[in-house]
């Protein structure tokens, strides 16, 4: 099996779990769940750090790994460190080419939300709106309405301070009055 096809099958498995694996990878943001993909997949975060997976690139399956060895894995391993959000900007050059690519055509709706989010965890506006494009595309496919509403969540909150607030302790950044305010709103984090 290639290394990218591991990450695959740990991350989506068959494809018929998809709710499970909501509740209990993707978003729950457990000890255990960070542990597990620290344990299994650090090595694999630290060659894509390093540039060694950009071959992964060339295929749609290996370049959906590589987003969500960069997007996922690094905000699940080293969670509210700088690093988890640093390597989110690593994602992005995989993430526009797969788009350019027409990789995510194939793509079930699961993982064409995987391949969008290192849009919506950019602190750039301009990536903020394309995850909006791209989101809206998907919106009403099953399970995707709520996926959308993050994205425009995520658009509002770039759109407003230029950052994500939650982000500032780890980034070394001061929070300025109005986003202390905001932090201390239900949801405000984004879970991490």
């Amino acid at each position: 099996m290639q290394d990218y096809q591991a990450v695959l099958e740990y991350w989506f498995g068959d494809g018929s779990d998809a709710a499970r694996r909501q509740r209990e990878l993707w978003f729950a943001g457990s000890a255990r769940v960070d542990a597990k993909v620290r344990e299994r997949f650090l090595p694999e975060v630290e060659r894509a750090e390093r540039g060694e997976l950009d071959h992964w690139r060339k295929t749609p399956d290996a370049c959906l790994a590589l987003i969500v060895v960069l997007d996922q894995f690094p905000l699940m391993t080293f969670r509210g460190e700088a690093r988890g959000y640093r390597d989110g900007d690593l994602a992005l050059p995989a993430a526009r080419h797969l788009v350019e690519h027409g990789f995510d055509a194939g793509y079930t709706p699961s993982e064409r939300l995987f391949a969008y989010l290192p849009f919506e965890h950019s602190e750039d506006l301009a990536d903020q709106e394309r995850a909006l494009e791209l989101f809206g595309k998907i919106r009403d496919l099953p399970g995707m309405a709520m996926a959308y509403d993050y994205a425009v969540k995520h658009w509002e909150v770039v759109k407003r301070f230029g950052r994500f607030p939650h982000r500032n302790d780890a980034l070394g950044r001061t929070s300025t009055p109005q986003e202390i305010e905001f932090l201390k709103q239900p949801g405000s984090r984004f879970g991490g």
